[in-house]
């Protein structure tokens, strides 16, 4: 994968798009490629609650380009805020042929996470992970 690209960015997850992901038209399915995403951001949202927390909100979602079966997707996360009870995570995704270097940026999003206990309620996210 082309680091200038990506910024030299390790990724969270890194998955292969394969055939039974597709729409009608052959492309991947926006919903696979959301459900990456989240699986990506609600990895980090439990390390940073140090527990259980639930996907809450996505916003500013926009797909840029397609993902084509075969192609290594590669999700990249930054943490954008960690509140009192919850976590906001940008996620881009990116693709790589395979058979090429090059890889393009095909969509991206803010997820909104809430730290939650065992019964389901929000909980208070440890206060040294907490940001300003």
């Amino acid at each position: 994968m082309d680091d200038h690209a990506t910024g030299g960015r390790t990724p969270t997850i890194r998955t292969i798009a394969m055939p039974g992901d597709t729409n009608p038209a052959g492309d991947i399915f926006g919903g696979w490629l959301m459900s990456q995403m989240d699986l990506a951001a609600g990895s980090v949202a439990a390390l940073t609650a140090r527990g259980r927390s639930a996907t809450i909100a996505v916003e500013g979602m926009k797909f840029h380009r397609p993902v084509k079966v075969g192609d290594e997707v590669s999700l990249f996360t930054d943490l954008v805020r960690v509140g009192r009870t919850s976590i906001q995570i940008h996620v881009e995704a990116w693709r790589r042929p395979r058979e090429s270097d090059d890889c393009e940026k095909v969509t991206e999003a803010v997820f909104t996470f809430v730290a939650i206990d065992s019964n389901g309620a929000a909980r208070r996210i440890h206060p040294a992970a907490e940001q300003v």
